[in-house]
């Protein structure tokens, strides 16, 4: 798998994140050019004299924040150019980073050009989703040469759940479950491990199914903001009081976004915002979850008919779409506290969870 030219595609996209993190510069070539980006969280003002300057590039919804989309005649959230924005890392900061916009309430003015090169600039902005930074980049039109390269196919392929792989299983009773069996799932690429637990013994019947994104607040810390680690082990007995189940977890911490970003995301929480403006303030997507490697799991797994345990109804619609068929969907209630009825009212309300 690794020598064909997905591999060698995907490989290129893990460095380019790397490069990212880093803060080094490197180039995205799509179908309508080639641009050079430096990541602006990971930047040094050094970094920074050596690429030249430039343009910043952040995403639709960052942009709307900032109230440029009105500039452009796109009509979807895409990524936004911005001309000669900053010419330094805190100032290009001040434009990325929402934490600094109470500091910061007269940005601008700013103007916008094409962002050229579209394809690229949305693969920079998976790129920085997948690195845990912000979604902004110091960018300019390619030119010399690059050290560091990468395409939009190469994002692409690195994303690619038909790359996802059984690497290890082994009996792992549970205190839901003696029987249970752990499965972990793996890509060449990257360092984080997806696992399922199945629990109970498997017959023809569809089992019950949760998917579960992992939340290290929650799960392991006993965070009271969400109902994750409650719904975890709620979700662990009801498969075991069913003829068999599938827990399915899932390295999406954030809905996506990663942990750093999902703890942006509570300090602006903190300054009134719901978990959907944080997101969108941030510049991320309110779901950035990938599903098709919950159905590549189930897939390995030879699970094609399930019981889903949600309150998600997008969740049994992405599934299908994926193609699992969702013969039943099991909501799972729980009772709030007052540190997160805010939180799942907001679920109820914005992103349409319901029992």
């Amino acid at each position: 798998m690794s020598d064909a030219p997905a591999g060698r595609g995907a490989r290129n996209a893990a460095r380019a994140i790397d490069a990212l993190r880093r803060g080094w510069p490197l180039r995205i070539a799509g179908a309508g050019g080639a641009l050079d980006l430096l990541a602006v969280e990971s930047a040094s003002d050094a970094a920074l004299a050596a690429f030249g300057g430039g343009d910043i590039l952040i995403s639709g919804e960052r942009a709307v924040t900032l109230k440029l989309t009105n500039q452009r005649a796109a009509t979807t959230p895409g990524p936004v150019r911005i001309e000669a924005a900053a010419d330094s890392v805190a100032a290009a900061l001040a434009i990325a980073d929402p934490a600094l916009d109470l500091a910061n309430p007269l940005k601008g003015p700013f103007r916008t050009v094409a962002t050229g090169a579209g394809d690229a600039a949305a693969a920079a902005m998976t790129m920085a989703r997948h690195a845990g930074l912000l979604p902004a980049f110091f960018v300019r039109a390619a030119a010399g040469e690059a050290e560091t390269e990468c395409s939009a196919d190469d994002v692409a392929a690195l994303l690619d759940p038909a790359r996802l792989a059984i690497a290890a299983r082994a009996r792992l009773p549970v205190a839901a479950s003696e029987t249970a069996e752990i499965v972990a799932f793996r890509t060449p690429e990257e360092a984080s491990d997806h696992v399922a637990l199945v629990i109970g013994k498997r017959d023809a019947g569809p089992p019950v199914v949760r998917l579960h994104s992992e939340c290290l607040t929650g799960d392991v810390l006993g965070s009271l903001k969400c109902d994750c680690g409650p719904q975890l082990h709620a979700a662990l007995h009801a498969m075991a009081d069913a003829p068999w189940g599938v827990l399915l977890y899932l390295r999406q911490e954030g809905r996506g976004i990663g942990l750093v970003n999902k703890l942006r995301a509570y300090a602006l929480q903190d300054q009134g915002y719901d978990t959907v403006d944080a997101n969108l303030r941030l510049g991320f997507p309110v779901e950035a979850r990938d599903f098709a490697i919950a159905a590549r799991m189930l897939d390995l797994l030879g699970v094609p008919r399930i019981r889903l345990m949600t309150n998600n109804p997008e969740k049994v619609a992405r599934l299908e779409k994926e193609g699992v068929e969702v013969v039943e969907r099991l909501p799972l209630a729980l009772p709030t506290n007052p540190h997160n009825a805010q939180y799942l009212a907001t679920k109820r309300d914005r992103t349409g969870h319901q029992l």
